[in-house]
């Protein structure tokens, strides 16, 4: 290959276009996700061949990656540009650092195979992605296939990372046919275009076989009622004068359309008790009173309602816990979810995947002045408490509360679901990003967390979607954005524990230990051919 710089540009642009407009909503044209990281991959290799180092290679993929980055969650700064502009500029640089890592890896081992480390480098990259505390996975490539549930029945055995594997292992095999056709010009091509071919279809075809033919018989069937209150979180949510007991007022309203006297439970949005309180205090306070005698026309009905809350503490409980002024006590402020049932005591469970920047400044226990940067997006700002462990509810059944970003966490479901959770309940609010392609990726990753542990998913979002999701992935009740909507839904209770569901997200596992492998055959084989250019010198 002998390649113009820009040329190299020019694919560059490719790959960020073809990435953009094959992911949910912002072109949803999922096949091109398999022909997404052939222009880099030719990028690299001609790079390799001119002998050039990582730095062109860097500053040509981060193009490629801003342009991703951009397109697909241009959104995100409708909520806040600072935010927003932070999480472009790092999120592109990861994904630039790990493709240059790759080309470093490539070009140090000089073997016809090493090509097939990007999928061990990437996928980890992916991994440590879910699991640190800049944590930023919504373009993980197993999410591209939230709106082909027909594609990925398989994601019970493997979760999204399978999807990136996936995804990755076709883009290899299509750059190592066009490399043999254009490039190589060999007359025995066929074999990876076979190949490539073969990989793409065979998940596609075990998934069709894994759909259902007839309707899900068999579970004790548990009837869900959610309201959608449509409360605008920039001027009306959090706005100075408004109380618990008007918002509390507009939800109760609304669900009294749909409950009745098989209704078991009923589902309110994240912060729908947007006004924070102290925990311990709940049964005291004036808008208790109100839910109980509002619940009590339900019937045998459960809540489960998100709410902005608080608790006190005599020392430092955490990096979240702020002194009180005059006082020898702190205070935690917690984005949470309460479930009051019709018999027995409220219990509360703290979200414990904060959004970045906005519930949580990272490294801020390192650095506590990073505190001063918090971004407030309504109700409180800087770091909130957290569950340290996923937690469940056990009202009549067992329910996970799964709360906004909680909800792109595959291995954080599973483990609800491994503590005996049989109905996934999302409470969100999606209304900060405006009607932009945001609430529609939040509401279709809900079906990769039904397909995953083969549950049923209940998802109440303050101004919409909300929506019921199969164990397949299907949809079966939608409300329309920015409008009130309640509905009620019978829902299976399923027990069955899925492969992924028991075992986790084991593909980043086994990624990372390949990519100490990987990392450790690189470095001794360049010291080993730095060692020998040198004794023949």
């Amino acid at each position: 290959m002998n390649l113009t710089r820009a040329q190299r540009y020019l694919l560059s642009l490719c790959s960020g276009i073809l990435l953009s407009i094959s992911f949910p909503f912002t072109g949803s044209i999922t096949p091109l996700v398999f022909i997404g990281f052939v222009p880099l991959l030719f990028l690299s290799e001609d790079l390799q061949t001119k002998s050039k180092g990582g730095w062109h290679l860097f500053i040509q993929s981060y193009l490629a990656f801003l342009i991703f980055n951009l397109g697909t969650t241009w959104w995100v700064a409708n909520s806040s540009f600072v935010g927003a502009l932070l999480a472009f500029v790092f999120n592109t640089l990861f994904m630039s650092l790990t493709f240059v890592l790759f080309h470093v890896v490539k070009k140090g081992l000089r073997s016809n195979w090493a090509i097939w480390t990007l999928i061990p480098l990437w996928i980890s990259f992916e991994y440590f992605h879910f699991n640190w505390e800049l944590s930023w996975p919504w373009l993980t490539l197993g999410n591209f296939f939230s709106i082909r549930t027909s594609w990925i029945q398989w994601y019970e055995f493997t979760g999204v990372f399978g999807g990136s594997l996936w995804v990755l292992s076709v883009n290899i095999l299509l750059f190592l046919w066009i490399r043999s056709v254009w490039i190589q010009k060999k007359k025995k091509w066929n074999n990876w275009l076979i190949f490539s071919l073969f990989m793409f279809v065979l998940p596609i075809v075990f998934s069709w076989k894994k759909l259902p033919i007839l309707p899900f018989k068999g579970a004790r069937l548990y009837t869900v009622a959610v309201a959608q209150p449509n409360v605008d979180p920039y001027n009306e949510k959090f706005a100075l004068g408004t109380s618990n007991e008007q918002q509390l007022q507009r939800f109760f309203k609304l669900a009294k359309t749909v409950v009745d006297s098989t209704t078991d439970l009923v589902v309110g949005p994240e912060t729908a008790i947007s006004q924070g309180f102290i925990e311990s205090r709940l049964q005291g306070l004036s808008f208790y009173p109100y839910i109980v005698s509002e619940m009590k026309k339900w019937g045998d009905a459960e809540l489960l309602i998100g709410a902005s809350t608080a608790e006190l503490f005599d020392t430092k409980h955490s990096r979240a816990s702020v002194p009180i002024p005059g006082q020898r006590m702190y205070y935690e402020s917690y984005n949470s979810s309460l479930l009051i049932p019709n018999k027995g005591e409220p219990s509360f469970i703290h979200k414990s995947k904060l959004v970045p920047g906005v519930e949580m400044i990272p490294f801020s226990n390192l650095f506590p002045f990073l505190e001063d940067l918090a971004i407030e997006n309504g109700g409180t700002s800087g770091t909130l408490g957290i569950e340290k462990q996923p937690k469940v509810f056990r009202a009549k059944e067992i329910l996970a509360p799964i709360v906004c970003y909680e909800s792109i966490y595959g291995d954080f479901v599973s483990n609800q679901v491994r503590q005996g959770a049989s109905i996934l309940t999302v409470i969100t609010n999606d209304g900060w990003w405006g009607d932009s392609p945001g609430y529609k990726q939040h509401f279709s990753f809900s079906a990769l967390r039904a397909i995953e542990n083969r549950r049923w998913v209940v998802r109440s979002a303050n101004t919409g979607k909300s929506g019921v999701f199969d164990e397949f992935g299907h949809i079966v009740k939608e409300t329309e954005y920015w409008k009130d909507a309640a509905f009620q839904q019978a829902v299976p209770t399923l027990r069955r524990i899925t492969f992924y569901t028991e075992h986790g997200d084991f593909i980043g596992v086994i990624s990372v230990l390949l990519l100490l492998l990987i990392l450790s055959t690189t470095i001794v084989k360049l010291v080993l051919s730095k060692k020998k250019s040198v004794s023949l010198d």
